[in-house]
């Protein structure tokens, strides 16, 4: 008999100060007890949901924090419409000066996994290790699920898509958002798949759900075209904390041979190729990424913080 999956953790809406305003997000939270910090960021039409497995998994080892980046899961759209990699940096660096006084364990995966190198580079004081799973970073041969959501940020194109995509039973979206995601779909629990089609038809009625969807896809289509200084290639060669990179090999929207650009760019670097997994190994293969990250935690806890 398969095992019951354990309950979404807890959320709330917290006010955080983000540039000359305030940013409400919601934030789903493990109990306190160890005294490391976990921040969690989501990829792209996730929300915090998608780390409640490995977040139970570490529990033990660090408070976790999820959170749902502006416009996703339970958080209110940014006053500004402003979704770009650089905005949802912002907000998880609030997040993360209001969850802890210490440097944390900072979790992205894909969009999320962006967002974080830029925290890491920019704000080496705040991360005490970085874990990427199949982060988003340019790549100039883009795999065929980022080419569609390339096609999906063309001005009044995307629009239309999500328009017509609204009338497509949850279900069916869900399977074909899973498929691409999961390398075994045997391994989502009917529970899950319950809950999720639930929070998708629970967005469908929320009035800035596409606009969520569709700016942060251009957010990070922005990135792949982002030249200099900014460009996350160059933040990923500064990140001063020791960092994992987990892909896996059936990953259908990040190629897998980016880890070996990862390799040769950031500078205290160990990579995971998960032979089974696919583009969230965090929701497919909880424990195994515990496994590593416990790893990564205990040898961050030696490294002295910006060395």
């Amino acid at each position: 008999m398969v095992a019951e999956p354990i309950p979404r953790w807890p959320g709330e809406l917290v006010d955080l100060p983000v540039g000359q305003g305030k940013q409400r997000v919601h934030v789903r939270s493990t109990p306190r007890g160890p005294a490391e910090t976990a921040v969690y960021v989501h990829g792209l039409a996730g929300s915090a949901t998608n780390w409640t497995d490995l977040m139970g998994e570490l529990s033990d080892v660090a408070r976790g924090h999820a959170i749902d980046l502006p416009g996703a899961g339970y958080s209110p759209e940014p006053s500004g419409g402003d979704y770009s990699v650089t905005a949802h940096a912002r907000t998880v660096t609030a997040l993360i000066e209001h969850v802890s006084d210490a440097p944390v364990h900072l979790f992205g995966n894909s969009l999320g996994g962006a967002v974080s190198v830029r925290i890491a580079a920019t704000r080496p004081d705040l991360v005490r290790s970085l874990t990427l799973v199949s982060p988003a970073l340019p790549d100039l041969l883009p795999r065929y699920g980022p080419a569609r959501v390339a096609l999906s940020t063309v001005p009044r194109l995307g629009e239309w898509v999500a328009e017509r995509l609204r009338v497509v039973p949850a279900e069916r979206r869900l399977s074909a958002t899973l498929g691409m995601c999961y390398a075994d779909l045997a391994r989502v629990h009917p529970l899950r798949l319950e809950e999720a089609a639930e929070e998708l038809r629970r967005r469908d009625g929320l009035p800035y759900a596409a606009d969520a969807l569709i700016g942060s896809a251009r957010g990070i289509v922005a990135e792949y075209f982002r030249r200099g200084e900014e460009n996350l290639w160059r933040l990923a060669a500064l990140v001063a904390a020791p960092t994992l990179v987990i892909h896996g090999r059936h990953d259908r929207l990040v190629n897998p041979r980016m880890a070996a650009r990862a390799g040769r760019t950031f500078p205290h670097v160990r990579l995971v190729l998960l032979p089974d997994a696919g583009h969230v190994a965090q929701m497919e293969l909880p424990d195994r990424v515990a496994r590593e990250a416990r790893r990564l935690m205990a040898e961050s806890a030696l490294v002295p913080i910006g060395e």
